[in-house]
C-alpha cells in the first residue's frame, strides 16, 4: 500500500512537469523575437513606417507667383512647358513637353539641343490651341506680358500656371532658383548655381593674370544695324559682373538709359568705341575682314590688335541663364587665353 502510494505520487508529479514544460513552450514559440512571429511584426512595423512616409509626401503645393496668383502646383510635374525658359530646365535635369522656337519653328535655341533635340516645338506665343494639344501639367511664363489680357485666364483653363516677374527676368539667378522651386528643385538649382560661381571665379582669375583690367564689348552685327549689349544684362552681365572685364565708356552710356538687353549703336558712336577685345556676333553674311577695313572700325583699339573674335547668332551669346553664359565663359577663355 506505502508502494502504491509513492507510485501514485511520482506519477503525478512526472505529469505536472510535463505539463509545465509545455506552457513554457507555447509561450516562448508564441514571443516576440522568436522566428517568423518576430519576422512578420517587423514587416508589419516597416509597412506603417512606410505608409506614414507616402502620406507625409504632399501630392502638390500652393504657390503665389509674382503676379499675385496662388497657384497649385504638382509636387513632381511630368509635362511642362516653360516657353523661353528651357535654359533653367536643361540645369536642373529637366526636359519639358515642348520647346520655344520663332519663325514657324525654324528657330530655336541652338546651344541647348544636346538636351531638347528630340523635344517638339512650340511657337513663341504660346497660341492656346497649341499649349492644348501638350497636355501639360503645369505651365510656367516667363513674364507678365505673357499672361497679360485674357491670356493667364485661358492659361489656366488647360493646367495650372505660374507667372514669373520682371525682376527674375532681369536677373537669371534669381529666376533659376524661382524656377527651381516651382519644379521642387531648389537643392538642385542651387546646387548647379554654386557650381557655377566656382567656375566664373576662377575664369576671372585666370583673365586678371593673362590681360589685367583690359575692357571689353560684345556687338551683334545684323544686316541692318549694329547692336551692343547692356552692361548689366545678357552676356553684359558675364563679361562685366562674373568675368570682371572693364566696361568701355560708351558701353556705359548706352546702358544708363537702356531697358533692353540689346540696343542700337550709332556709327558715330562705333567708331569711337574704347574696346581692347572685341566680341562680335553676326547674324549677317559679313565677314571679319570687311568689319576691319571699315574706316568705322578700323579705330577700335581691339581691332588694330586683331583681338576680335567672332560668333554665330546660333551661339549662347545672345541669350542668358547658367547653361548659356557657361558658355560663353568658356568662349571668352578659349578666345584671350594661349592655346
Amino acid at each position: 500500500m506505502y508502494r502504491n502510494s509513492k507510485f501514485s505520487l511520482s506519477v503525478v508529479l512526472l505529469l505536472g512537469l510535463t505539463l509545465m514544460l509545455t506552457a513554457c513552450g507555447g509561450e516562448q514559440s508564441s514571443a516576440p523575437g522568436n522566428g517568423e512571429s518576430q519576422n512578420s511584426a517587423n514587416s508589419t512595423s516597416e509597412q506603417q513606417k512606410s505608409g506614414n512616409s507616402a502620406a507625409e509626401q504632399p501630392s502638390e503645393r500652393r504657390l503665389t507667383d509674382a503676379a499675385g496668383h496662388e497657384v497649385t502646383v504638382p509636387a513632381n510635374p511630368q509635362r511642362i512647358i516653360a516657353s523661353y525658359l528651357e535654359d533653367h530646365l536643361v540645369a536642373l535635369g529637366v526636359k519639358p513637353v515642348a520647346q520655344w522656337s520663332a519663325k514657324g519653328g525654324k528657330s530655336v535655341q541652338v546651344y541647348l539641343q544636346d538636351a531638347l533635340k528630340d523635344v517638339p516645338t512650340i511657337p513663341s506665343e504660346l497660341p492656346y490651341e497649341a499649349v492644348m494639344s501638350f497636355q501639360p501639367d503645369l505651365i510656367i511664363l516667363d513674364s507678365a506680358e505673357a499672361a497679360g489680357g485674357d491670356k493667364y485666364a485661358q492659361y489656366s483653363k488647360i493646367a495650372p500656371t505660374y507667372v514669373v516677374g520682371t525682376a527674375q527676368n532681369n536677373d537669371w539667378r534669381e529666376e533659376l532658383l524661382v524656377v527651381g522651386e516651382v519644379l521642387n528643385r531648389s537643392e538642385e538649382a542651387r546646387k548647379a548655381l554654386d557650381e557655377y560661381e566656382t567656375k566664373a571665379r576662377e575664369a576671372k582669375a585666370k583673365i586678371q593674370r593673362q590681360i589685367g583690367e583690359a575692357s571689353a564689348a560684345v556687338l551683334w552685327v545684323t544686316s541692318k544695324n549694329t547692336y551692343v549689349v547692356h552692361e548689366k544684362l545678357s552676356s553684359g552681365d558675364v563679361l562685366y559682373r562674373d568675368l570682371g572685364l572693364k566696361v568701355p565708356d560708351e558701353v556705359e552710356e548706352i546702358s544708363a538709359t537702356a531697358t533692353a538687353n540689346w540696343n542700337p549703336i550709332s556709327k558715330e558712336k562705333l567708331a569711337e568705341l574704347n574696346a581692347d577685345y572685341l566680341f562680335i556676333i553676326k547674324s549677317t553674311a559679313i565677314t571679319k575682314e570687311e568689319l576691319q577695313a571699315d574706316p568705322i572700325w578700323s579705330g577700335i583699339p581691339a581691332v588694330k590688335d586683331g583681338h576680335v573674335y567672332e560668333f554665330g547668332a546660333d551661339s549662347s551669346w545672345l541669350y542668358t541663364g547658367i547653361v548659356a553664359n557657361g558658355k560663353i565663359i568658356d568662349d571668352v577663355l578659349g578666345s584671350i587665353l594661349p592655346q
